[in-house]
């Protein structure tokens, strides 16, 4: 309070040498306007170091200027941080994309393998079967020949039964029986 009267003071004094009193006279003189002025000035720059004006706008500079500095600190911390992040996402890019590549030469070099394995296992397999078909069509060919010859056989025995059951007597029949009886024996035994 006892600032503010002395501010309403030298106020009080500035407005009292009015327009009227122009710079006339000696200048340190309450007449004179540009002495007041002075006064009113010198008056008002005391408050403001009294009240230690100047030394607040200059921490509160200060202040904000740390404040900026810490914020500019702070967002270089983070740009480094978003460049390392960038760094880091770019090589792992780089090695995902290395991977994949190496993933999908691996895979295709699998499968012509497999390609190659299953085209040669296809060609033993057909190999393996046409062996096969062609042991069957022997196989066929030699039963058909037996067969062949088996029912040659039992017609030309056939045929012979009747030829030499007509020419043989009853006798001659009974007597090539007993040796064929023998001879069976024989061999059996």
């Amino acid at each position: 309070m006892r600032h503010l009267t002395i501010l309403a003071g030298g106020l009080a004094a500035s407005v009292a040498a009015g327009p009227a009193m122009a710079a006339t006279g000696p200048f340190f003189s309450l007449h004179n306007t540009d002495f007041v002025v002075l006064l009113g000035f010198l008056v008002f720059v005391g408050i403001l170091i009294y009240f230690k004006v100047p030394q607040r706008i200059t921490d509160a500079l200060d202040s904000r200027a740390q404040g900026i500095r810490k914020d500019l600190d702070e967002a270089k911390a983070l740009r480094d941080e978003a460049q390392a992040l960038l760094a880091s996402y770019d090589r792992k890019t780089r090695q995902a994309r290395a991977d994949a590549d190496q993933i999908v030469a691996t895979a295709k070099a699998d499968a012509e393998g497999a390609a190659e394995q299953a085209k040669v296992d296809l060609e033993k397999s057909v190999a393996r079967r046409i062996e096969s078909a062609e042991e069957q069509i022997e196989s066929a060919k030699a039963s058909a020949i037996r067969e062949v010859r088996d029912r040659a056989i039992s017609v030309a025995i056939a045929a012979a039964g009747e030829v030499v059951a007509g020419q043989l007597s009853a006798a001659q029949a009974k007597k090539m029986i007993d040796e064929s009886i023998e001879t069976v024996s024989k061999k059996l035994h």
